[in-house]
This record gives structure tokens, sequence and C-alpha cells, in this order.
């Protein structure tokens, strides 16, 4: 409901999230081998990885206790709090200007 709403209100946006984007090597390994992720779909797929690997901090779960394999996303931050994910995911997305 709310990516449809965002969607009527700012469409370049959710293009931006919902488009195929070539993945760097790190991220690759990540994301299981797949070539082209969106941004939306990795977004979710590191969430994913914290839930399955339960990686929350069991006294505050707004902080994320990184794995190896979590850290060559997270700019081998061993702790990064909820907050800084969709900016330390952005990061590996850069914004591209189509004419």
């Amino acid at each position: 409901m709310v990516l449809r709403r965002a969607a009527v209100e700012s469409p370049k946006k959710v293009a931006a999230l919902v488009d195929l984007v070539n993945l760097p090597t790190a991220l690759r390994e990540f994301a299981g081998g797949r070539s082209q992720m969106s941004h939306l779909s990795f977004f979710l797929g590191v969430w994913s990885h914290i839930k399955n690997n339960n990686l929350q901090d069991p006294t505050n779960r707004n902080i994320v206790n990184c794995d190896e394999k979590l850290k060559t996303v997270l700019l081998g931050r061993s702790k990064v709090e909820l907050s800084e994910l969709p900016m330390l995911v952005k990061l590996h997305f850069p914004k591209v200007f189509k004419s």
C-alpha cells in the first residue's frame, strides 16, 4: 500500500529502488552469486540475513552485530545501528542520472 502511494506521488524515486543494477563483486557474493539486483530487494536480503542469523543484539534490538558476511556489505563495521542500515546499503547503489 505504501509503495503504491509512493509510486503515484514520486514515480522516479520508486523506479530507482526497483530498477535492476549490476552488483559489484563483494555484493554478488552476499547476494548468492546474482549479478543484478534492485536496491530494494538487496536491502530486503540484508534484513533477512540479519533476522535468519539472529544478529540483532539481544539487549538492544536497535544494534546489529555484524558477522563476516555482513561486514563486506556494511563497510567492515562490527556493529551498526538499525537506523544506519539504509544509508550503508545505499552507498553501494550510486545514483544514475538518465537523460
